[in-house]
């Protein structure tokens, strides 16, 4: 994901704001406009890109000029955690993962926004955001010491994606809930000549493979961390998980496994390559559109040892402690996130709009509109399943630490230890080590990445 004066940064941070030192300055359009500009640093996700083509319709309603400095996932983490870190005002509010955000808040970096989702006369249009329409997880994702900190702008949790054409060819049926072993039997049935029997992330990065293989090693038993912070990559569930899913993908996953993330999975569906896929719940958006739409099913995640093992993600709006226009960030975060403007991009046409490309998985009211369902009946459902079943803070059978998290581990370090232990999981995948080695090695990055928590 993505000024000159120093200040006092803890070590639970420092990784974050590193990064991203030189990423921002005064000539890249954060600190222009007066009183009634907001400027917003912003993901370049498809979804954002609808936002800024209906923006000027906000601005016409409200008079709030906005100021969009969007970049890509990688760039805008680093610069988000330097400007939020020092409180720069540079930027009033950013799109923020549930990542992000409990860190955030713990540290005072981004506002309180509890009282603005109970006054109906702080919102754009004078009318309720009601905050009680928000999906209970994503709610409880951006919520700290009971307070909200951020508004989803669109949330996901995972699921398993198949063609049920190549299934009835095959004489196979997928089971209401998958296991991970039933998936595995499946995938060395389906893969033939260039058609892989699943399709599985393997490129580096903690929120590449790792966020999938994370799901894995939960309902296989395993943890990042038991409760005292004792590193647990090279043993029991962990290590059980990550050479099952090696194992999977190399024997019957996509070519050039090791560099895949998301899209070339997404591609790969799309194109007919691959049987299989099990990946984010927002994917079902654009292969609902494609030539094999109408032939995929969508199952739950797979399972092991528990019930359910989906992840839990959002980008979020989180307005920024140091802005000045706290006001009027709260009454575009209340348009941008509520649920008239679900309507203002599924009724309009082309690139980015339509009612498949609605910013999903963040309202209830949205999985029974009758406008959305004509054209996501066959996901709709499993992604609300998928994603009211995911729980942050119990994510498998194994005690782990009180932080939140089910395809990360919600501490800042993660992004510098998930990383390289991503880096050792797809080498294995490679092929230019052994799993066990490349496990032994995440073990060391794995304890070194925590050691301020074991103090």
């Amino acid at each position: 994901m993505r000024s000159t004066q120093r200040v006092a940064i803890s070590v639970a941070v420092v990784g974050l704001v590193t990064a991203g030192l030189s990423s921002c300055s005064a000539s890249s359009g954060g600190s222009s406009g007066g009183s009634k500009t907001l400027n917003v640093l912003m993901v370049n996700n498809p979804q954002m890109e609808a936002l800024k083509k209906v923006t000027p319709e906000f601005t016409k309603a409200t008079g709030i000029k906005v100021n969009f400095k969007d970049l890509p996932e990688n760039d805008l983490r680093s610069t988000a955690a330097t400007e939020f870190a020092q409180q720069a005002g540079q930027y009033d509010l950013a799109t923020l993962s549930n990542f992000e955000i409990p860190i955030y808040a713990k540290k005072g970096w981004v506002a309180d926004l509890t009282k603005d989702t109970t006054d109906a006369k702080s919102t754009w249009n004078g009318q309720s955001f009601d905050q009680s329409d928000i999906l209970k997880p994503m709610a409880e994702s951006l919520t700290v010491n009971n307070k909200i900190y951020g508004e989803p702008f669109y949330g996901e949790s995972s699921f398993l994606m198949y063609r049920k054409d190549l299934f009835k060819a095959a004489g196979l049926t997928m089971p209401a809930n998958p296991t991970w072993q039933q998936v595995a039997g499946f995938a060395a049935k389906l893969k033939k000549g260039s058609t892989a029997g699943i399709c599985l992330r393997g490129a580096v990065g903690w929120g590449e493979v790792m966020a999938p293989l994370t799901t894995v090693v939960n309902t296989f038993g395993g943890t990042w961390f038991d409760k005292d912070w004792n590193a647990q990559v090279n043993t029991g569930g962990f290590a059980k998980a990550t050479n099952f899913y090696v194992d999977l993908v190399k024997k019957y996953g996509e070519p050039g496994a090791a560099q895949a993330g998301f899209t070339e999975c997404d591609n790969a569906m799309i194109q007919g390559q691959a049987a299989m896929w099990y990946d984010a719940t927002s994917a079902a958006g654009t292969l609902v559109s494609s030539k094999y739409g109408s032939d995929i099913g969508y199952a739950p995640a797979p399972v092991d040892q528990t019930k359910s093992s989906g992840w839990l993600y959002t980008w979020a709006w989180g307005v920024e402690s140091a802005s000045k226009k706290k006001d009027a960030a709260w009454k575009f975060i209340s348009w941008a996130s509520g649920k008239d403007y679900l309507s203002t991009v599924g009724g309009r046409t082309g690139t980015g709009m339509g009612w498949a490309n609605v910013p999903a998985g963040a309202r209830t009211s949205l999985y029974s509109n009758p406008n959305y369902l004509k054209v996501a009946s066959s996901f709709a459902q499993p992604t609300l399943a998928a994603i009211n079943s995911a729980d942050p803070n119990n994510t498998g059978r194994t005690n782990h630490p009180p932080v939140p998290g089910i395809q990360f581990v919600d501490v800042a370090e993660f992004t510098d230890f998930g990383q390289k232990v991503s880096q050792e999981i797809s080498n294995a995948i490679a092929g230019s080590t052994s799993v066990s080695s490349a496990l032994n090695a995440s073990q060391s990055i794995a304890q070194d990445g925590v050691k301020a928590y074991k103090k």
